[in-house]
């Protein structure tokens, strides 16, 4: 996202919108703008929401669409990424989505093959389409960007989201704060526009959108926080702390959820909540980043 300008996000954020209508409307949901590309979605990570969108982005667009995850494919006898990338390339393949667990590795994918390499998520370093559907979301609620109010709470040290967030929401000029144990927040960061708080309830006051991050409970035992019951206590999103924030704020999360933890049920299904609008404007986001990148119809 640090290279996308204003006007580029603007861009995806117009040619989702007409997408969405293409997906909300009844019937046959296929388009021809992409018919005759094909395109390989390449997962080294689990993924529900990223994979299974992207998969259906590129079908709407009329596409060829494949899906590969590690534990389906010869990379579980060995094979080196830039191996299975060159395979893949081999194949007449127009672009490859593509999730790994190595910060940087979607970019080492430009540089080894020529298919358009789309990035959705690489280790802790960024998850860009995951920004923008966040932007889209909010703007689709609020009519707005610029001007408004973001709380992301969480382990923001590890996470890609937050470091996609913040570069795509400074950018259209929206205010973003930070909250987290002070283990999980970033040692050295300078970036304006950005305030970092240890204290949960001082961040929400007045919020106009508060992003929750999954704790990924696989590095708990880097001891980040004490137990999860005190991350819960101290920096868990309820109906109290919800108290705090503008009548009218929204609720995100990229998913999965550990409800109880970063975030209660009650908090997941009030009206507030813009989960489930996420996973769908996913879609849409999607449809356009492949739209776009590969020459599909206006």
């Amino acid at each position: 996202m640090e290279n996308f300008s204003a006007d580029d996000i603007r861009l995806v954020l117009n040619t989702a919108r007409k997408f969405k209508q293409v997906i909300r409307r009844g019937g046959d949901k296929k388009l021809s703008n992409l018919r005759g590309k094909a395109i390989v979605n390449l997962f080294y990570e689990p993924s529900t929401r990223t994979r299974t969108s992207f998969e259906l982005a590129g079908k709407y667009l009329g596409a060829d669409v494949v899906s590969i995850t590690s534990g389906t494919s010869s990379i579980v006898k060995g094979e080196s990424l830039r191996d299975t990338l060159r395979t893949i390339e081999a194949m007449g393949t127009d672009a490859i989505v593509m999730r790994h667990k190595s910060e940087g590795a979607a970019d080492f994918a430009t540089r080894v093959v020529k298919p358009i390499i789309i990035n959705a998520g690489d280790g802790a370093h960024a998850h860009p389409s995951q920004a923008l559907l966040d932007l889209f979301t909010i703007e689709q609620a609020k009519g707005r960007l610029a001007g408004l109010k973001v709380v992301i709470v969480g382990d923001i040290l590890h996470s890609r989201v937050a470091r996609s967030d913040v570069y795509a929401m400074t950018r259209m000029g929206m205010e973003v704060h930070f909250a987290g144990f002070k283990t999980m927040l970033p040692r050295f960061f300078d970036f304006d526009g950005v305030t970092i708080h240890e204290s949960l309830d001082d961040a929400l006051k007045n919020a106009d959108v508060v992003n929750v991050l999954r704790i990924q409970l696989e590095r708990q035992q880097a001891g980040l926080f004490p137990s999860t019951r005190e991350y819960a206590r101290v920096f868990g999103i309820n109906e109290d702390r919800l108290r705090l924030v503008k009548d009218d704020a929204l609720i995100l999360h990229p998913g999965p959820q550990n409800k109880g933890l970063e975030i209660s049920s009650e908090a997941t299904y009030c009206e507030r909540s813009a989960i489930h609008d996420q996973v769908q404007n996913g879609v849409a986001i999607r449809m356009a980043l492949l739209n776009l990148t590969l020459g599909g119809a206006a």
